[in-house]
């Protein structure tokens, strides 16, 4: 039971880690995040960091994936084949903004998208954490991939390249995501599903 009891206690240990990083390289950034400061945040000592990871960056990577898998819950609930095709990508422009505000309410200011975040900050000097942010980005875009594709098999929409449109449509959300942050103003998503219908070519709702 003693070796049971500590097991949880160590599996916590790691998971608050994780949490913690993704946390504070989101409110701040990679290169400012100290393993202390992590350590702190988590609650955990430091002799338990390197128990679980030999450098910060080795966190980021675990981190990056605890938070991505957690995220693709959501995502598989939102894009669901259940709900109109459209209003998968509206329902998700409308997560973005929830999760924001909440941010906004716990850290005193926007923060944006987290991935593009970090991305920007280390894909020149980061290669392990750029190559793994571009596969998470790669398997979002995918979401809107499919729902753009069943737009178009309903004939909602043309799109005959829905790889090609989901890319635009992504990168649009994500740039007010940015520029949210940038200004610190979480008016710019007003903008999200409006400028998103004129990308696809919308005239009424759907």
């Amino acid at each position: 039971m003693a070796r049971s009891a500590n097991m949880g206690r160590t599996s916590d240990a790691k998971e608050r880690l994780l949490e913690a990083m993704i946390e504070l390289i989101w409110a701040g950034s990679y290169h400012s995040t100290s393993v202390d400061q992590i350590c702190e945040r988590a609650g955990v000592k430091k002799g338990s960091f390197y128990h679980f990871f030999e450098s910060k960056t080795d966190l980021a990577l675990a981190g990056i994936d605890h938070s991505w898998a957690e995220h693709r819950k959501e995502l598989d609930q939102t894009f669901s084949p259940v709900n109109p095709p459209l209003e998968r990508i509206w329902r998700c422009f409308r997560e973005f903004r929830e999760e924001q505000e909440e941010m906004k309410a716990k850290h005193g200011r926007v923060l944006g998208c987290p991935i593009h975040t970090l991305g920007a900050e280390v894909s020149t000097i980061e290669d392990r954490l750029r190559d793994k942010l571009q596969e998470i980005l790669g398997q979002f875009i995918r979401y809107y991939e499919s729902a753009i594709r069943d737009a178009h098999f309903q004939g909602i929409i043309d799109a005959p390249d829905a790889p090609a449109l989901a890319r635009i449509v992504f990168a649009y959300g994500e740039g007010l995501l940015l520029h949210a942050r940038i200004w610190n103003d979480l008016s710019y998503l007003d903008e999200m599903e409006a400028g998103a219908r004129r990308i696809l070519r919308i005239d009424k709702p759907v």
